[in-house]
């Protein structure tokens, strides 16, 4: 699934299921020993998928660990991003001669419940705007999917700049035409190439129970 979002020069690899805990390299599962078998599972079961494909650029296994904002510490010249929610691990990987950055995310097709959140993930116009599109296609999880391209813009953003992006700091406009987002940044974003990003673009994709959104920042 996760490839139909990232194709080459980028490399994935996802799982519905989860690996054996025994399979975490020990600097890895220090950091989740206290934690319920569930969540070393997934903590392990997400990097396994990094490493494979991290393999696809002939990196040998290692332990990824988190850095600095807990982001993953990816291996000289590599970018990358992991994800997992319930039922699926997946990562994404390239070599920072084509990808600056990317961020990916993906999360159950199912609607936010609780109005607080809701109203902590999306700004006034995002709301009206998932108002329209619910009438038009009542059967997809707009909230979800603003959640989740959130999600994406972060990953690609921390990486960029250091430092945090909350969610009320980007305005996220869907287009359910051809399934790609826009978020257009509100706080001062990096300079690349002697310009400043003011917006990411991404792309997002429903299937097997789940959302996934993606977004990539390129060379």
């Amino acid at each position: 699934m996760i490839e139909k979002l990232l194709p080459a020069p980028i490399a994935t690899a996802e799982s519905f299921t989860d690996d054996p805990v025994e399979e975490m390299y020990p600097e890895e599962f220090a950091l989740v020993e206290r934690a319920v078998p569930h969540r070393q599972r997934e903590f392990g079961t997400v990097r396994n998928c990094a490493r494979r494909a991290l393999a696809s650029f002939g990196i040998a296994p290692a332990p990824i660990l988190p850095g600095p904002g807990r982001a993953p510490r990816w291996p000289d010249g590599i970018a990358g991003a992991m994800t997992h929610c319930t039922g699926y691990r997946g990562a994404a990987v390239a070599r920072t001669t084509d990808i600056r950055s990317l961020g990916v995310d993906a999360e159950p097709h199912a609607p936010i419940d609780d109005p607080g959140v809701l109203g902590l993930v999306t700004l006034p116009e995002e709301r009206a705007q998932l108002t329209r599109l619910a009438a038009h296609q009542p059967e997809i999880c707009w909230d979800r999917l603003v959640f989740s391209a959130k999600e994406s813009v972060y990953k690609a953003w921390y990486p960029l700049t250091g430092r945090w992006l909350g969610f009320e700091d980007a305005h996220l406009t869907l287009d359910p035409t051809d399934a790609t987002f826009t978020a257009r940044l509100l706080v001062p974003g990096p300079t690349l190439s002697g310009r400043p990003l003011t917006t990411f673009t991404g792309r997002w994709l429903i299937g097997s129970g789940l959302v996934m959104t993606a977004v990539v920042v390129a060379r």
